[in-house]
């Protein structure tokens, strides 16, 4: 069965670097994470400092020593700059063998492949090292680019789980998305249900 142990494995790609996130990534972290609009959709505010990011950092860098996740920060190998992150929020192997992804990145990336990227490294690692069996993706509605990318992965629409998440707007609905290990890289139509 899986165990990180706390490490987090350095995951490669022509053009990213997925790693452990440092101390000395914070300010471009913050960058990002203190963006309204790339945290739109992850229910937390805006950081208002560095220090809510170094926090950030140390919690998501105990939540894989304790086993409950994995977070890889997305370094652009041609500046070295840190440009989002990665990784499961959560995982479940015994009797359910599961775990939850999400993601983001900082605005200026948008819109240049960079997530995808990201998804054709984390996505083989999540079930072929750590075994998992199927691939969860809780998403707001509202966030389009996000359910077109999880789509394009060959991910289904389960269902609508209504007043799922407590957020500053109060109870938001997420869509639960899921792609199990045996659909992983098989051919598929596209079934675009975005409106």
């Amino acid at each position: 069965m899986y165990k990180c142990g706390g490490e987090i494995p350095a995951l490669e790609s022509e053009r990213l670097l997925l790693r452990r996130m440092e101390a000395e990534d914070a300010l471009e972290m913050y960058r990002y994470w203190s963006d309204p609009e790339v945290v739109r959709y992850m229910n937390m505010p805006p950081f208002a400092s560095t220090r809510d990011t170094l926090e950030m950092i140390d919690l998501l860098n105990g939540l894989a020593e304790s086993e409950d996740a994995l977070r890889w920060g997305i370094e652009l190998k041609e500046s070295g700059k840190l440009i989002g992150s990665c990784g499961f929020n959560v995982w479940e192997l015994a009797g359910a063998y599961r775990g939850e992804i999400g993601y983001d990145l900082g605005r200026e990336f948008w819109g240049h492949g960079y997530m995808s990227e990201t998804l054709h490294i984390v996505l083989p690692y999540g079930y072929e090292t750590m075994g998992l069996n199927r691939i969860e993706a809780l998403v707001d509605p509202r966030n389009v680019a996000s359910r077109a990318l999880l789509q394009a992965f060959g991910f289904r629409k389960e269902g609508l789980l209504r007043d799922y998440q407590k957020t500053e707007e109060g109870f938001v609905d997420l869509l639960m998305y899921s792609l199990l290990k045996k659909e992983y890289g098989m051919p598929r139509k596209r079934e675009w249900d975005i409106t």
